[in-house]
C-alpha cells in the first residue's frame, strides 16, 4: 500500500517551536520546515526541556512521518577563512544537537562560497564540517545538502559537487540530497516539460543517485532558465511553470520525500492556496 505524499510549507516557530505543528495542520499540510533559531542571527538560546516534551508529543499526535528543519543562513560551511569555517562548523554542530533533541528526521543545510579558492577547497571545508557535526551528534537526525543556484563562487550547483562532498562524508547514512526545484532551474537544468525532467533527475539519478533524495523544495523560479538568479516564485506562476511542476511531481519516487514549499505566500490565505495547488497537481 502506497504511503500519501507529505506536503507542507516552511512554518513560524513563533510562540514556540511546537506551535509548528498547530500551524501545519490547519493549513492542511502533512508536513513541514522550520528555523529552531533566529535564521539571521549567530546567538541562540538552548531549547527549554518543556519544549522539547511538548515537540515530541505534539509529533506523536500529528501522525507527521518527517519533520524538517533549515539551517539559519549566516553560516558558510564552504568558506576557508578560519574565523568563518570555526564559527560555521560551530553553527551546525549545535543545529545537529537541536535537531537530535526535537527528533527531527532532516537538517537541510546550504553549502556556500568557497570565496574563490577553488570547488575542491569548498568540497572538502563542507564535508569536513559534516563530519564533525556527526561525530558529535547523539540521535539520528541526517544532513542533506540543498543544491545551489549557481551564484559566483557557491559550491553544490553540480550534481558531481554534490557527490564530492557526499563521498568525503564519513558517516554515509547521515548524509543526503535535498533538491531545490529553484535552484535547480537557475542553474540550468530544465524542468519546465516532461522531457526536461526526465533529463534532469535521470542525470541526478546517475551522478548522485535518488536513493540519495531525502526531501524537496517544491519552488517555482522567477528567474529563467540558468540565470544563477535565487528567487523563488509561487506554483505556477514563474519560470518553471504549473506544467513544469507537476511533471516533475510525477516522476518516479518523488512523492516519496517530503516536499516543502519555500514560495512568497504572504498569509494563511496565500499558504493554503499554495498547499491546493500542490495536491492538484500530485500524481
Amino acid at each position: 500500500m502506497t504511503s500519501e505524499p507529505m506536503v507542507g510549507l516552511h512554518v513560524s516557530i513563533a510562540g514556540s517551536i511546537d506551535l509548528a505543528f498547530n500551524r501545519a495542520k490547519e493549513i492542511g499540510a502533512s508536513t513541514f520546515q522550520i528555523f529552531t533559531r533566529n535564521p539571521n542571527q549567530w546567538k541562540f538560546k538552548p531549547i527549554a526541556d518543556e519544549t522539547v516534551a511538548a515537540f515530541r508529543e505534539k509529533r506523536k499526535e500529528s501522525g507527521f512521518r518527517k519533520v524538517v528543519d533549515h539551517m539559519p543562513y549566516l553560516p558558510n560551511l564552504a568558506s576557508p577563512e578560519t574565523s568563518t569555517m570555526k564559527i560555521s562548523r560551530y553553527s551546525i554542530e549545535e543545529e545537529v544537537k537541536r535537531c537530535d533533541a526535537l527528533g527531527i528526521d532532516y537538517l537541510v543545510i546550504h553549502l556556500g562560497s568557497h570565496l574563490g579558492k577553488g570547488t575542491a577547497v569548498g568540497v572538502a571545508n563542507i564535508a569536513e564540517a559534516c563530519n564533525e557535526a556527526i561525530a558529535v551528534s547523539r540521535g539520528e537526525t541526517t544532513i542533506l545538502l540543498e543544491n545551489m543556484a549557481g551564484q559566483k563562487n557557491s559550491v553544490g550547483a553540480r550534481f558531481e559537487e554534490l557527490e564530492m562532498i557526499l563521498a568525503k562524508v564519513k558517516a554515509d547514512g547521515r548524509v543526503g540530497v535535498c533538491l531545490d526545484t529553484c535552484h535547480m532551474y537557475a542553474s540550468g537544468f530544465d524542468l519546465a516539460t516532461r522531457d526536461a525532467v526526465e533529463r534532469s533527475l535521470g542525470l541526478f539519478d546517475e551522478v548522485v543517485g535518488l536513493d540519495r533524495l531525502k526531501a524537496v523544495h517544491l519552488n517555482d523560479s522567477k528567474g529563467a532558465l540558468g540565470s544563477r538568479l535565487d528567487r523563488h516564485e509561487n506554483i505556477g506562476e514563474g519560470k518553471i511553470g504549473r506544467r513544469g511542476i507537476k511533471e516533475f511531481l510525477h516522476y518516479p519516487g518523488i512523492t516519496e520525500r517530503p516536499i516543502i514549499m519555500e514560495t512568497p505566500y504572504e498569509d494563511e490565505a496565500a499558504e493554503r492556496k499554495t498547499m491546493r495547488t500542490v495536491l492538484g497537481l500530485l500524481p
